[in-house]
């Protein structure tokens, strides 16, 4: 039975940048733009948990090396294409031992934030990697925005407007308020008191960077550091005493920084304490980029 998910994908892509091409003996490799770009096209259902499951061919991969690539992750309901360029991947990927089959597991997690889960690597948020746009970018280089050189009290800023326009309630230590740059985004309240709910974790949560909590409530939807100069292990050991202390209580946990501490948040976050606490799939990763196309999307 022909996917039709996979069929009007094809069809919207020819539509946008005209013939494209299927590489020889692959389903799922389509090179656009005369070989301006490769696509890897990968489609799954979505399961429990609301949770994708990708097998990534390592021949496939291969096959991406060198080019100015992407892998399209894809799933019955998506509003919108999700592109993950490879080349914030390629060293993790080629680093990852694949199964008896010779695919790499990877999976996709829908939710408030939409993260991608490697084996032994952790999540990282994608949510910036949503819609046709990342591929016009990549297509043509004039088109590329800008990313600015991004303050710790910026991203804190930035953050804090992506939960206002997703119907979140806001909070940020009263310490970093006064510093929050209102050139950037348009200026929002945060909440005065934070809920007395958390009365044993209190000295502790109430100095994490940005916290979202259910408008009106004290239920927490996503808490984020942004370690723009201090350690991440530091930040993911404050993570792990609060998922320990209320484990039931406490939702995804962030850590934000710039692209260069990625692969380290990988290894840290894939240490035995942070594995055998859970942490690992309760935390990911957020580059600075990432953060201003989630705010460039949600403003629009």
């Amino acid at each position: 039975m022909p996917n039709l998910v996979k069929q009007n994908f094809l069809k919207e892509l020819e539509n946008r940048f005209g013939k494209i091409k299927r590489l020889p003996n692959s389903l799922s490799l389509f090179d656009v733009c005369e070989g301006q770009l490769r696509i890897y096209y990968r489609y799954s259902k979505i399961h429990g948990r609301n949770q994708t499951f990708y097998g990534l061919r390592k021949e496939d991969l291969k096959l991406l090396d060198g080019s100015n690539s992407v892998i399209c992750f894809s799933w019955d309901t998506q509003r919108e294409p999700l592109f993950i360029p490879f080349s914030d991947y390629e060293e993790i990927l080629n680093n990852i031992e694949a199964a008896s089959d010779g695919q790499i597991k990877a999976s996709v997690f829908l939710g408030e934030e939409t993260e991608l889960y490697l084996p032994g690597c952790g999540r990282v948020n994608i949510e910036g990697f949503f819609g046709w746009e990342q591929l016009n970018q990549l297509i043509d280089k004039s088109k590329l925005t800008e990313i600015p050189d991004f303050s710790h009290s910026q991203i804190q800023t930035l953050i804090g407007s992506i939960g206002i326009a997703k119907g979140y309630d806001i909070w940020i230590p009263q310490s970093d308020r006064i510093k929050l740059d209102w050139n950037l985004t348009q200026k929002f309240s945060c909440k005065v008191e934070f809920p007395n709910r958390y009365e044993r974790i209190h000295n502790v949560i109430t100095e994490i960077d940005v916290i979202w909590l259910q408008r009106g409530s004290s239920d927490l939807k996503a808490m984020f550091e942004v370690e723009h100069s201090t350690s991440i292990y530091s930040g993911l050991l404050r993570f792990n005493d609060l998922h320990l202390i209320e484990p039931k209580l406490l939702p995804k946990f962030s850590i934000v920084s710039n692209e260069i501490r990625k692969a380290l948040f990988l290894r840290q976050i894939s240490r035995p304490t942070f594995k055998m606490s859970g942490l690992i799939d309760h935390c990911n990763f957020l580059e600075y980029k990432d953060v201003f196309a989630w705010f460039k999307r949600n403003s629009k």
